[in-house]
């Protein structure tokens, strides 16, 4: 795999010289592998880790390394790696089978946790990822309002299919990214987030839009804070204009609380997309809100109002080893203060985290919102104290705009070569089961981490 960084840094020199097994099986992927990978977010240079095992807040490397782990199954792994529950939950269901092709009891017993904690939940139907579940209300607001267009936020992520690349990282004017239609890309119009007058500009200039997509915290796991007024305003707006609101709860859904964003804000929208935590760290999504709208996927109900059922088969649909697994999992989150607990030590990180970026005179900042904590690395190097920073008052470009490759891509190496995995934002994920030990060996290695970046002349 090329290496574009600095072959002479002594940040990458370390994280060679402690990684020779992740470097082996990079140079296998490489060969099997575009770029050598099996998800975009695990491409970072020279090569990523090759994880052998987890447990809890933890993981370790194929080289017996131990990281504080803040990736968190992609956001899947609110409980940790390897919840005795969930664990016995999965062992118990491969012993019973692994798919039956016909309906089973644990889908039903899954379907009723979600009623029970997503206030805007009244049917489920199940996917097989959360991709799948954005595409599946896409097709649903469509089909029930009668209307082709989507509205959707710059700089949200709702998975990767056709209507969900423009706009995301690349082609901000709206125009298709490479092998999607002209078309498709057409009927998406693009907004702003925290813009509540621009937003209801657009609902007047078109009569055609069928729903409005959000991630209810923010672009990028509020990478990009949202204004809960602005939440408010999209409630009303959308609802005044008879256009459908959709809550992308893939990675919010049972993390900010039980039931998700909607429930802490107070929200409640036409449907809501669900994955990650809802499957207990498996493979599975579902798309869940108004009974009238599920059923439009529903045969008697669609055959009786004279409109076209929309069709849905899935091979994994409701696959009893992820509803094993999301069982378990979501009667932790629902019975526990497992959300809590996660809330608590992220906002408890991004303090300790400041204290050090002030105490080294570092002019960047933690912020993030529940459990999720992101990385300001400043790279317009504005003025800022980095306890007293507040995202909403910088403009999005500078946040989205924070990954410059040389400065972030040397502070994850360091994070990793002392001990820390973080995403590539850079910033993470927090799981219930981080405790003391992660946040002095977290608080720690950023001190280290910059240190270095200091010695190489990146601050």
């Amino acid at each position: 795999m090329p290496d574009t960084l600095s072959t002479n840094s002594p940040i990458i020199a370390a994280y060679r010289a402690a990684t020779p097994g992740s470097a082996a099986d990079a140079e296998k992927a490489a060969h099997l592998f575009p770029s050598g990978i099996t998800h975009d977010s695990r491409y970072i240079e020279p090569y990523g880790l090759y994880i052998a095992r987890a447990s809890g807040p933890r993981k370790w490397d194929v080289d017996g390394n131990c990281y504080v782990d803040y990736f968190g199954g992609h956001g899947a792994l609110l409980l940790g790696h390897g919840h005795p529950k969930v664990v016995q939950a999965v062992h118990g269901q491969i012993e019973r089978g692994t798919h039956f092709g016909a309906s089973h009891e644990t889908e039903i017993a899954w379907a009723e946790w979600i009623l029970k904690l997503v206030p805007s939940a009244e049917r489920v139907r199940f996917t097989s990822s959360g991709t799948e579940a954005t595409l599946m209300a896409l097709r649903l607001a469509r089909a029930f309002s009668g209307k082709s267009k989507i509205i959707r936020f710059k700089h949200h992520f709702h998975g990767w299919h056709d209507h969900m690349t423009s706009g995301y990282a690349s082609h901000f004017d709206g125009t298709p990214t490479s092998g999607v239609l002209s078309g498709v890309a057409g009927n998406v119009v693009l907004a702003d987030q925290n813009d509540a007058a621009g937003l209801a500009r657009l609902l007047e200039q078109h009569d055609d839009i069928a729903a409005a997509i959000i991630e209810p915290t923010g672009a990028h796991g509020a990478q990009l804070p949202i204004d809960p007024d602005f939440l408010t305003a999209l409630r009303d707006l959308t609802r005044r204009h008879g256009v459908l609101l959709i809550f992308d709860e893939v990675v919010t859904g049972f993390r900010v609380s039980p039931g998700g964003a909607q429930a802490e804000y107070g929200i409640t929208p036409d449907l809501t997309t669900l994955a990650k935590i809802m499957a207990g760290g498996l493979p599975g999504g579902a798309v869940t809100g108004r009974k009238e709208i599920l059923d439009l996927l529903d045969f008697q109900a669609s055959r009786a109002s004279d409109r076209e059922k929309i069709h849905h088969p899935g091979t994994f649909n409701a696959n009893p080893l992820s509803a094993a697994a999301g069982i378990a999992a979501l009667e932790v989150v629902g019975t526990t203060d497992a959300c809590v607990r996660a809330n608590r030590y992220g906002e408890e990180l991004r303090r300790r985290i400041n204290e050090v970026f002030e105490e080294e005179r570092v002019p960047w900042a933690a912020y993030g919102t529940f459990s999720m904590f992101h990385l300001f690395t400043n790279p317009e190097g504005i003025a800022i104290t980095p306890t007293r920073f507040d995202p909403l008052a910088q403009r999005a470009a500078s946040l989205a705009g924070n990954r410059q490759a040389g400065t972030v891509h040397k502070l994850r190496l360091a994070m990793m070569v002392n001990g820390v995995d973080l995403s590539g934002s850079p910033g993470g994920l927090v799981s219930a089961t981080h405790g003391d030990a992660e946040m002095e060996d977290t608080v720690g290695a950023v001190r280290k981490s910059i240190r270095a970046l200091r010695r190489e002349g990146e601050i």
